[in-house]
C-alpha cells in the first residue's frame, strides 16, 4: 500500500513538474499565439501607423483560425499551415480589422469596420473611466449628501447594450458605485439612485443624474474573504440504510446551520422506488421484455461488492450488508456501500478588480460527501450516487454501464436491412435493441419540520407597451401553493418554471418561505400509449414529478406486488383520492428517465451513461452557508513541491 501511495505521487509531481517546465511551443495550429508573435504584430501595425501621428487602441489580438480542411490535413499527415493573426484596434476612432501573417511577417489585409457594434473593451479604458466620478464635482456633492466617505467608494463599468435605437451611438460605458467600507464584497453595497454615463472615446462623464436617496445596505456578514474570517465547522449528517428492494437508503438528512449553530432537517427519506426498463421490440420474442427492477428482481440483493481503487478511491470508507437467503439464512455482502470525500471542484470564486490598487481573489474548493453503491439486475451495472454537498445541496446520480441486450439476426450490414428492427445494427449480427430507464425517487422532505408545502413557480412573459422602458418586454414569476396531489401532477420540458418543498411555518429574515427546489436533467416521457400493458403496470411514469401525502405503506411506486401485476396498486392509482398536500407531511416523487437508443460505442461493453439531477437550498438559509468555509489544505506528497 505504501509503495503504491509513493509512486503514485512520484508519477504525480513528475507529470506536474513536465507541465511546468516544458516551454510553449507552436506545433500544433491552434496553439495560442507567443510573446514574440504578439510583438512582431505591435510592431507590423505600428510601423503603418506610427504613434506620433495616430492614436492607436489593440482591443483584440489573436489567432485567425486556419481552414478545418487544413487542420484536419495537419491531423493526418503533419503537412505545414499558414499562421496568421487577427487583429481589431481602433485607430483615430475608427474601428479597423487586420490580418497578419506570421510567418511572411506581412499585413494581409486592413479594413474599416462600418457596421454595428463595438469591440471588447480595454481593461486600461475601463480603468480610466472609473476614475472619472471622482473628479465629477455633482458626484462628489452627491456622496456628500449621503453622508458617505468618498475614501471608501469605488465604481464598477456596466456595458449598455442595445434596445432598438435606429441612430449611431457612442462608445459609452455605464458606471455604478459601491462602498468597500467594511468588507470587499462591494456588489452587495450598492450606492443606489445615481445614473452615470461616460464617453469611453472623451474620456468624460457625458449624462449625470442624482435621482434619488437610498440607504446603502450595510456590510454585516457579506464578507467572503479567508484571511478575514474565522470559519466554524459545519457538516452533513445522515443514516445510510440498506433494503432489498431499494438498496441504499438515505435517511433523516440534516445540515449544520452556522447562523442558528444547530442542525436543520432537510431529507426523512430518499431512495430508488423503482426501475422500469421497457424494451421497444414488440415481436414474439421481445415484446415481455418490459421490466420492473426494483419490484420484480429486488434492488437490494442485486447490489454487487464494489472493488477497492477502482469502483472507489483508495480513502473510501466500505460498508457490509446482510442479504437474506431462500432459506432464511443471512449472507454477508462486503463491500456492498463506500462513501468517501470528493475534492477538485469549486465551491464559489469571486476577483474583484474594481477596487483600486487591489486585486482579490478568493476561491473556495468544493469538498463532497459521496455514498456509492452499485446495482446490476442482469447486463445493466447501475452506479448510483448520493452526493452531499457544503452548499446544501443533495445530488443523486446514476450512471449505467454493463452490457447491451442483443438480438441477433442474420444482418452484416446496414444497407441489409429491410424493415424495423427496433434497435441498431452494433456489430454483425448483433442489434442494440431500442428501450427505456425509468428511475422514480421517493423523497420524503422534512423542511425544517414535518409540515411542508409544493410550491410551483411559473415563468411568464411580460411585454412593455406603455413607454415606460426602452425594453419590450422581460420575464418575471408567479407562484402557486399546490393544493392537492391530483394537481400535483407535472410533465417538465413544456413550460419554465421551478418546483419547491417549502415549509410555510418558517420563514428567512427577509420573509421568504425555507426551502429545497428540485433541479431537474432533461426530462423524458414515456412513449408507449396508455393502454399498453406495460405502461399501465408503469404508469407512475406519465409524469416526471408527483407528491403525495405520507404513508407509511406508499413506499413503491409499482406497487407492493410488482411481478406479473396488473397497475392496480401504483402511485398513479394512489393519486385519484385528490388527497391534500398543503402544509402537511408530503413525498415527493420524481421520475429520471433515459430514452436509450444504442451505438456501436455502447458494444461490447458500454461506457458510464450519467443522469442525475439536484435538491438545492432555496431560502434555506440566511446567505451562502459555505461563505466562511475554507479550503481543504494541501497535503504535500513525497518528492512534491508547493504549487
Amino acid at each position: 500500500m505504501k509503495l503504491f501511495l509513493h509512486l503514485f505521487f512520484f508519477f504525480f509531481c513528475f507529470l506536474q513538474a513536465a507541465v511546468s517546465i516544458a516551454p510553449l511551443q507552436s506545433t500544433h495550429p491552434f496553439d495560442p499565439l507567443t510573446k514574440q508573435e504578439i510583438t512582431l504584430i505591435q510592431t507590423i501595425i505600428l510601423n503603418k501607423y506610427p504613434t506620433k501621428r495616430n492614436h492607436v487602441k489593440f482591443h483584440y489580438v489573436g489567432l485567425d483560425d486556419p481552414d478545418k480542411a487544413t487542420v484536419l490535413e495537419w491531423v493526418s499527415t503533419g503537412a505545414p499551415t499558414t499562421r496568421n493573426a487577427f487583429v481589431i484596434a481602433i485607430i483615430n476612432s475608427q474601428v479597423h480589422e487586420l490580418t497578419i501573417n506570421l510567418r511572411s511577417s506581412r499585413l494581409l489585409s486592413d479594413n474599416i469596420h462600418t457596421g454595428n457594434g463595438f469591440p471588447t473593451l480595454t481593461v486600461d479604458e475601463q480603468s480610466d473611466a472609473l476614475q472619472l466620478p471622482f473628479k465629477h464635482r455633482p458626484f462628489v456633492e452627491s456622496i456628500k449628501k449621503r453622508g458617505l466617505n468618498l475614501s471608501e467608494v469605488v465604481c464598477s463599468g456596466f456595458t449598455v447594450g442595445w434596445y432598438g435605437e435606429t441612430q449611431s451611438s457612442k462608445r459609452v460605458l455605464r458606471i455604478e458605485c459601491f462602498m468597500k467600507e467594511e468588507t470587499a464584497n462591494i456588489y452587495v453595497r450598492p450606492i443606489n439612485g445615481i445614473t452615470i454615463v461616460a464617453d469611453l472615446e472623451q474620456m468624460e462623464i457625458i449624462e449625470y443624474h442624482d435621482n434619488a436617496v437610498e440607504p446603502v445596505p450595510k456590510a454585516e456578514n457579506t464578507e467572503y474573504r479567508a484571511s478575514h474570517l474565522k470559519p466554524p465547522w459545519g457538516n452533513w449528517k445522515f443514516h445510510i440504510g440498506y433494503d432489498v428492494r431499494a438498496g441504499v437508503i438515505i435517511s433523516t438528512a440534516s445540515i449544520y446551520d452556522p447562523e442558528v449553530h444547530k442542525s436543520r432537517s432537510v431529507l426523512y427519506r430518499g431512495y430508488i422506488s423503482e426501475l422500469f426498463v421497457p424494451y421497444q421490440d414488440p415481436t414474439e420474442e421481445w415484446y415481455y421484455k418490459t421490466f420492473f427492477d426494483a419490484g420484480e428482481f429486488g434492488f437490494g440483493q442485486s447490489v454487487v461488492s464494489l472493488e477497492p481503487f477502482n469502483d472507489c478511491p483508495p480513502h473510501a470508507q466500505f460498508l457490509d450488508s446482510y442479504v437474506v437467503g431462500r432459506d432464511g439464512t443471512p449472507q454477508l455482502l462486503h463491500n456492498a456501500i463506500c462513501v468517501f470525500e470528493q475534492y477538485g471542484g469549486i465551491s464559489w470564486r469571486h476577483t474583484e478588480t474594481g477596487i483600486p490598487n487591489q486585486e482579490i481573489r478568493e476561491v473556495r474548493s468544493d469538498v463532497t460527501l459521496i455514498v456509492r453503491s452499485v446495482v446490476t439486475v442482469g447486463n445493466y451495472d447501475n452506479v448510483l450516487d448520493w452526493e452531499f454537498k457544503t452548499s446544501g445541496s443533495i445530488k443523486p446520480t446514476i450512471s449505467l454501464s454493463g452490457m447491451l441486450e442483443i438480438k441477433a439476426v442474420d444482418i452484416t450490414h446496414k444497407d441489409e436491412i429491410k424493415g424495423d428492427q427496433h434497435g441498431t445494427l452494433v456489430s454483425e449480427n448483433s442489434i442494440g435493441v431500442y428501450h427505456d430507464h425509468y428511475y422514480i425517487y421517493h423523497l420524503d422532505f422534512d423542511i425544517d419540520g414535518v409540515d411542508n408545502s409544493f410550491v410551483k413557480t411559473n415563468m411568464k412573459t411580460v411585454e412593455v407597451n406603455d413607454q415606460s422602458s426602452k425594453r419590450k418586454s422581460y420575464w418575471t414569476t408567479s407562484s402557486e401553493v399546490v393544493k392537492t396531489e391530483s394537481d400535483a401532477k407535472i410533465k417538465l420540458g413544456f413550460s419554465p418554471s421551478e418546483l419547491a418543498v417549502v415549509n410555510p411555518n418558517k420563514k428567512t429574515s427577509t420573509g421568504n418561505e425555507v426551502g429545497y427546489r428540485l433541479v431537474p436533467n432533461a426530462a423524458a416521457h414515456p412513449l408507449l400509449t396508455d393502454d399498453d400493458f406495460p405502461q399501465t403496470r408503469g404508469a407512475f411514469t406519465n409524469y416526471n414529478v408527483w407528491v403525495t401525502p405520507y404513508n407509511r405503506t406508499e413506499k413503491w411506486a409499482g406497487g407492493l406486488y410488482v411481478d406479473q401485476s396488473h397497475g392496480d396498486d401504483t402511485l398513479a392509482v394512489w393519486t385519484k383520492q385528490q388527497r391534500g398536500i398543503e402544509n402537511k407531511d408530503i413525498v415527493l416523487w420524481y421520475v429520471v428517465g433515459i430514452h436509450h437508443v444504442p451505438c456501436q460505442e455502447d458494444f461490447p461493453i458500454m461506457p458510464l451513461l450519467s443522469t442525475g439531477f439536484e435538491l438545492r437550498p432555496t431560502n434555506f438559509f440566511e446567505r451562502n452557508p459555505v461563505l466562511k468555509t475554507l479550503s481543504p489544505g494541501i497535503v504535500k506528497g513525497p518528492g512534491c513541491k508547493k504549487p
